[in-house]
């Protein structure tokens, strides 16, 4: 695919980097999905990214929703200062740890239907010009619907294939 504009860059590398982090998860046998693995990052299972990506989405829907209305939106979140982030994604993690798997890739996808369709939206010029939303301060849209889509979903992806490599070599070990 030859995408013509930034916009459908972003919207084309979005879907390709969200399905390829949906095979990854359905690369593992739907018995083993919600294993949790061992280690020293926050996210342990495929809920907990899927979740992650989720509230991520949800705060990039509020900013955009506030942000038009005319209203400067509080980045990140209330409470929040973007150098307390990895605070604010401990929070997350937590607030979400009894949601299933099953209702997590749920929630996410719907709000990645969401995301890809406020994208549709704008045109490249309105995505792509710093300061075209008094909202965005010095940036522009794409900056923020990048963020929390292909480059969130990439970081994502490098998650799952972490989470999935350790439930196989897990499952040889057994087997």
């Amino acid at each position: 695919m030859s995408a013509n504009s930034e916009k459908e860059r972003l919207l084309y590398d979005s879907e390709q980097n969200f399905q390829l982090l949906l095979n990854i998860i359905e690369s593992v046998p739907s018995r083993k999905r919600t294993i949790s693995i061992e280690t020293e990052d926050r996210d342990k299972n495929f809920r907990d990214v899927m979740m992650h990506l989720y509230e991520w989405h949800a705060m990039l829907e509020r900013w955009y929703r506030e942000g038009m209305d005319g209203d400067t939106p509080i980045m990140p979140a209330a409470g929040y200062k973007w150098s307390t982030i990895k605070l604010l994604n401990k929070k997350i993690w937590e607030s979400y740890q009894d949601i299933t798997l099953t209702q997590a890739l749920k929630k996410l996808t719907l709000s990645h239907a969401r995301v890809m369709s406020i994208i549709q939206l704008h045109t490249d010029e309105e995505i792509m010009t710093k300061k075209y939303y008094k909202w965005t301060k010095t940036s522009n849209l794409y900056s923020y619907f990048a963020a929390n889509t292909s480059k969130h979903y990439a970081w994502a992806i490098k998650k799952c294939e972490a989470i999935a490599k350790s439930i196989n070599e897990a499952e040889i070990k057994v087997g």
